[in-house]
Parts: C-alpha cells; structure tokens; sequence
C-alpha cells in the first residue's frame, strides 16, 4: 500500500470543498460518529479512487452519485470491482434519494454496518 501524498490530501481537500448538496447532508449525518457510533471519513483515497464516505473499521464505502454517473456506469463498475477486491462494500445512492429519503438511506447504511443486510464483509 502506497503512502498519502501531499498532492493526495490537496485532492481531498479540493473534493471536500467542492461537496454537492446531497454529499453535504450525508457528511452532516454520518460525521461525528453520529450513526450508532460508527466513524466516517470523507473524500478519503483508496488505491487510485476517493471514496466519498469510508467506513474503515467496517470495509464500507457509501457513495453519492448525481446524473453524471448515468454516463460513467462502465467506470463506476470497474471502479467497484477494484474497490470490493480490496475487501470493501460499495453502497451506491441517488443524490435525489439521499435529499428526500434520508433515513432510508441511513437505515440501508446502518444495515450493512449491522450486518443486517445478509452481508458479512
């Protein structure tokens, strides 16, 4: 595993500045350890991809995709792939579903963080 670099953590800082509304309100609800305790990073680099939420203690990554991502499905797909090889879980939300049903979304995260979700890592 490579070291974080200086340009890597600017990156981060530069993803972080730049959230999307939706981006915004999950980071209000997941930082601080605010989801049952579990604690979250943001924009966090793994491999060659940020994450947008990471779980590292539990291998869970919660990503924010708005409809840029409808054009992206082949990168999205490898970019998946690399991270489930890593041993992480990739739960993916609509922006919309993460602005209007914001506790479903946090009842789907806390449930693969539970393990309620039939999913052991």
């Amino acid at each position: 595993m490579r070291m974080r670099t200086a340009r890597d953590r600017t990156r981060e800082r530069e993803l972080r500045q730049s959230m999307t509304d939706a981006e915004q309100k999950l980071w209000y609800l997941l930082r601080d350890r605010r989801l049952s305790g579990f604690k979250f990073r943001r924009q966090h680099r793994i491999g060659p991809y940020y994450a947008d939420f990471v779980c590292l203690g539990s291998r869970l990554i919660v990503e924010a995709d708005g409809g840029q991502h409808l054009e992206r499905m082949q990168y999205d797909a490898a970019r998946t792939h690399y991270l489930e090889s890593r041993g992480f879980r990739v739960l993916r939300f609509w922006n919309h579903e993460v602005l209007k049903e914001a506790e479903a979304v946090l009842e789907a995260v806390l449930g693969a963080l539970e393990g309620r979700d039939g999913w052991s890592g």
